[in-house]
């Protein structure tokens, strides 16, 4: 029950075709070194930034480029594949953050539209308004991969604890959170969110992103991750292009779970504010 996870760690660019050559040599180069599981960044082919808004490129999934040279790929080199997100076009005229879980045959697994979407105000650190271009998904997805269960979620989603706990609740062993994470955000909180999402879950976190500066000026944390259950990275991406690599034994997904069975003790219970609200 152990194999090799890769995160692919790239800067998207407004040329999707450039970047799917770009994604193409770091999948291979992953392969080569065993991984039996390849994750991909967030919007990891074809994405601009203009004034705190995202603008990545989008088709309709029939018609999207990157679809068909991940499943071609996958199949070629027979690994699980996670196209960490590409832009999908919308019935209403936005777009759907789409992550995609390719198997070895190149057959689309699993979709999942990231949930939360990332409407912040930085104040110097600049302001992000991504439900501007984008539709929310409004569904959680657990999909197979290589030995085990793994739960789908993208970037923002992150700050989201109740979404991994359902996850975990449901069998997932894996949790991923491909992402755009800005320099800002991922300087202060990148590797606590995923550390902490991975000890409360007792979970693997495999969490591939983006780094660099950009079209549009917006700058990328990196540092790809892979964090064990017990909460220690085991493979850091740094802040430039290239893949990490980390063993996933699922095993010690079960050890986790027995020496701290936290997924056991959860109790419903009712919120009580004894604060005296203050007048208006």
């Amino acid at each position: 029950m152990s194999f090799i996870a890769a995160c692919v760690q790239s800067t998207a660019t407004p040329d999707v075709h450039a970047d799917i050559r770009v994604l193409t040599g770091f999948i291979r180069a992953a392969a080569a070194t065993g991984a039996g599981f390849i994750a991909t960044p967030e919007y990891c082919a074809g994405l601009d930034t203009k004034g705190g808004k995202m603008f990545p490129v989008a088709f309709t999934e029939a018609e999207h480029p990157v679809l068909p040279a991940m499943q071609g790929l996958a199949k070629e080199l027979h690994v699980w594949l996670l196209i960490g997100s590409i832009g999908v076009r919308a019935p209403d005229g936005k777009i759907f953050n789409r992550c995609f879980m390719l198997s070895p045959s190149g057959a689309i697994t699993a979709r999942y539209d990231k949930i939360h979407l990332f409407d912040i105000n930085l104040g110097a650190g600049g302001s992000y308004h991504e439900s501007a271009t984008i539709e929310a998904g409004k569904a959680a997805v657990i999909s197979p991969c290589a030995e085990g269960l793994i739960g789908l979620s993208i970037c923002y989603d992150i700050r989201f604890p109740h979404l991994y706990r359902a996850y975990a609740q449901e069998g997932a062993e894996m949790l991923a959170a491909p992402a755009a994470f800005t320099r800002v955000t991922g300087d202060a909180h990148w590797h606590v969110l995923q550390r902490a999402r991975a000890i409360e879950n007792g979970a693997y976190v495999i969490s591939p992103g983006q780094c660099g500066t950009l079209a549009g000026g917006a700058e990328c944390y990196g540092h790809s991750l892979i964090v064990d259950p017990w909460g220690r990275v085991l493979a850091d991406g740094g802040t430039e292009p290239g893949i990490v690599t980390a063993e996933i034994d699922l095993n010690t997904v079960a050890e986790t779970r027995r020496r701290i069975p936290s997924l056991r003790h959860d109790k419903p219970y009712s919120a009580t504010c004894l604060a005296t609200p203050k007048a208006s």
